[in-house]
């Protein structure tokens, strides 16, 4: 896993066609900007876990 430090408006790239770009929202709070092709799958972590966990079974 890379760990990397990234500030509001600066962004990482992925592969050739994914950028994660750091925002800053108005209560203080840092998101995330994905920009992605439409046929890449994102889901947050709390689902993919569910997802996993239901498979499990």
């Amino acid at each position: 896993m890379l760990v990397i430090g990234r500030k509001p408006g600066e962004y990482v790239v992925i592969g050739e066609n994914i950028k994660v770009k750091v925002v800053k929202s108005n209560d203080g709070d840092l998101r995330l900007a994905i920009d992605a092709p439409k046929d890449i799958k994102i889901v947050r972590g709390e689902i993919y876990e569910q997802e996993h966990l239901q498979e499990a079974k």
